[in-house]
């Protein structure tokens, strides 16, 4: 698959193309219909694929620090996109020069630099300053498009927003329904303050790359090191606990910004510890599926209080994983 940063002065020169457009945040059922849909018609067409999503996305711009939190960082968001079929990924820059562009400007951008033929959007599409721009307009272009109704599960509409509520609620059973598989999240390990290992709870700290998370709090994970077998060698040698998939551990997890912390600047972190692990994982690329919501994220009156709560998150987290079978 290929991916591509737009840039307005220079095409790229893409072959005649479908094309869908959006953020695209968890790449969730109804982003997949629309994906199953875009594959159908390229393949009886023979178009190349092609996925055009927003960095930042608009809100995030828009709101800032109130936008609402994602779903999927941007490589997140990439690998489910190749899973999917996708050809070719264009990341368009969503800055003040973007967000000013005019409907014509836009349909410029899609006919000379995308090489789109067919456009897929979804029923509600709107794009342009002041939203000017439509479906209708883009038919009106030149374009053949085509629109898909939202899906629906459970009598609701499937969207980003919902599964930012279900997530919130340490629903992964649901979530998972949503997004047709685990929620996950991948991130390069970090460097950072060490204050685990002075609690005699060491962590890994994996880059979040967005700058708010959909979840809160202290949670069962099973974790994969997707750059290389280290963990597979680690339960060959009998250490740390196995997760419930091949070559994973499992580990307690916390979500949050710890405020139990003296910072001048809090931050969202990630940070996972495996039980009965010492091994040195930084730069390793990890990925994270949350299988259990234990509780939020509390403010400990001390370090000692603190490092007290986390021996029994961990011991909490151990019986899960020894009475479960199966997380979902």
């Amino acid at each position: 698959m290929n991916i591509y940063r737009l840039d307005p002065q220079q095409p790229l020169n893409l072959p005649p193309s479908i094309v869908t457009i959006g953020n695209f945040d968890g790449v969730h059922l109804g982003h997949q219909a629309m994906l199953a849909q875009l594959n159908q018609i390229a393949k009886y067409e023979s178009l190349h694929r092609a996925v055009m999503i927003f960095e930042p996305q608009p809100l995030e711009f828009f709101l800032k620090h109130q936008a609402p939190p994602r779903v999927s960082n941007l490589r997140e968001k990439i690998v489910a996109l190749k899973d999917y079929g996708v050809d070719s990924v264009i990341i368009a820059k969503f800055d003040e020069r973007f967000r000013n562009l005019t409907a014509q400007d836009f349909a410029n951008i899609l006919k000379h630099h995308l090489n789109a033929k067919i456009l897929m959007l979804g029923d509600d599409f709107h794009f342009a300053k002041n939203r000017e721009g439509n479906s209708d307009f883009l038919r009106q272009c030149g374009f053949e498009v085509h629109n898909l109704n939202t899906i629906d599960w459970a009598e609701q509409r499937v969207s980003s927003t919902r599964i930012r509520q279900v997530l919130q609620h340490g629903d992964f059973s649901q979530t998972k329904q949503l997004l047709g598989r685990p929620y996950r999240m991948q991130g390069r390990v970090l460097h950072g303050d060490k204050i685990g290992r002075t609690l005699d709870f060491p962590t890994i700290n994996v880059a979040l790359q967005r700058q708010k998370p959909c979840l809160h709090g202290i949670y069962a994970v099973e974790v994969q090191c997707l750059d290389s077998d280290i963990f597979q060698e680690l339960i060959q040698q009998e250490q740390g606990i196995q997760g419930y998939s091949n070559n994973s551990l499992f580990g307690a997890a916390h979500v949050g910004t710890r405020p139990a912390i003296a910072q001048e600047q809090p931050e969202w972190r990630l940070e996972v510890h495996f039980p009965k692990l010492k091994a040195d994982l930084y730069g390793r690329m990890m990925q994270v599926t949350f299988l259990h919501y234990l509780h939020g994220e509390k403010n400990y009156p001390s370090l000692e209080a603190l490092k007290q709560g986390i021996q029994q998150d961990v011991q909490d987290l151990i019986v899960y994983r020894q009475t479960t079978s199966s997380p979902f």
